[in-house]
């Protein structure tokens, strides 16, 4: 490839389980060889930093009064991701140019402008002694973006690279579902946005009740039985509450609380009811608004292994759309997003765009992150 270069995507996701990290080769355009995928999880203590951190923080005014829990567990999670930048770069018969360092998400809020990734790029990049790219949604935000979704201009690519027909859609659940629609192949016609939460509500109920940290394949909530009333109650209220004009959202913009009183299955039951009505209803509204005749869509992230929940997506988007997945196409679903950062640090490092007006609400296609070399 010409003037392809290697790049290693770090991403922890909304739920603070671990990093994806995948080391892909690209010239930032039209191409993608992925060379490593791998799964690290946190430690318990770095993971309950996150969970009780998260909980704490629900507004800009937060960042200040938390600054030195913020600080400790900054530095821990950095050190976390350069012990995997170690592992994933040992043994290689090929150089990394460059490490797309996502960081933790503590909090999203574009209507303030601002979006809170927790990662030092600098002593990241001293400890590997590597090119880093970070801070990846400042640029957009300051551009009248709302920061997110990235993820879409590397959607694009796995449709261009797997030749899947057009139009198409991509629906990422990770923490938050994502939507992609795709009619051409211009990034400038890219659509995508945010259209409710994904795995981040279920997995809340699961912890909140001492049972892991997600619902395994749906199991608790297939055995459950929804509170009807408690289900259409939440749906009107978020409905009602909802800024429609959004394009992004953080886990803070949803809460479980209606839930209180009810078993874990039955409130597993109701909470994945509540989320699969919200994707599938703002998914068949995305598309129909569109004017893209868009009858397949293809899956990716951590919730597309949650049987019940995708079961009852389809169901309430009835025959109007057909469901497969990336892993149908030969892409990992669960590396998705560390392989577009990867990709994004590519591109930034080429100062081409990572976001456009119909992705973020960016006023122009914009690139981001910012690259130092601190070695």
């Amino acid at each position: 490839m010409s003037n392809s270069i290697n790049s290693l995507g770090l991403m922890s996701g909304t739920s603070g389980d671990g990093v994806d990290a995948s080391i892909i080769n690209s010239d930032g355009k039209g191409q993608f060889k992925v060379l490593i995928n791998k799964y690290f999880q946190y430690t318990d203590d770095i993971s309950e930093n996150i969970y009780k951190l998260k909980r704490n923080i629900n507004k800009v005014e937060d960042i200040k009064k938390y600054a030195s829990e913020i600080n400790n567990l900054e530095r821990k999670i950095t050190l976390f991701h350069s012990n995997v930048v170690s592992n994933c770069t040992i043994n290689n018969d090929f150089e990394i140019d460059l490490i797309g360092f996502h960081g933790q998400t503590i909090l999203h809020s574009p209507k303030d402008k601002y979006s809170k990734q927790l990662g030092d790029g600098k002593l990241l990049s001293q400890l590997s002694k590597k090119k880093v790219i970070y801070n990846f949604r400042q640029n957009d935000l300051a551009e009248g973006g709302e920061g997110a979704p990235l993820s879409p201009i590397f959607h694009q690519l796995i449709v261009k690279e797997k030749k899947i027909d057009l139009p198409i859609g991509i629906l990422n659940i990770g923490g938050i579902s994502n939507l992609t629609l795709i009619g051409d192949l211009k990034d400038e016609n890219l659509i995508s946005k945010d259209i409710g939460p994904g795995n981040c509500l279920i997995d809340e109920w699961m912890r909140r009740n001492k049972k892991g940290n997600y619902d395994n394949n749906g199991e608790a909530a297939s055995i459950g039985k929804t509170n009807e009333l408690i289900l259409n109650q939440a749906l009107e209220d978020f409905e009602n509450v909802t800024d429609k004009n959004m394009n992004s959202f953080d886990v803070n913009d949803f809460e479980i609380n209606f839930l209180r009183g009810l078993d874990l299955e039955d409130g597993a039951s109701t909470i994945t009811d509540f989320t699969s009505n919200i994707i599938a209803s703002k998914l068949l509204s995305e598309i129909s608004k569109s004017n893209l005749k868009i009858t397949k869509i293809i899956l990716c992230g951590g919730g597309r292994k949650n049987k019940t929940l995708i079961d009852r997506i389809k169901k309430h988007c009835g025959n109007e759309v057909k469901f497969e997945t990336t892993d149908d196409y030969g892409v990992d679903g669960d590396f998705v997003e560390s392989q577009a950062f990867a990709f994004l640090a590519i591109r930034s490092f080429f100062k081409l765009p990572i976001s456009f007006p119909n992705t973020t609400g960016c006023k122009l296609p914009s690139t981001g992150g910012v690259l130092v070399k601190n070695f």
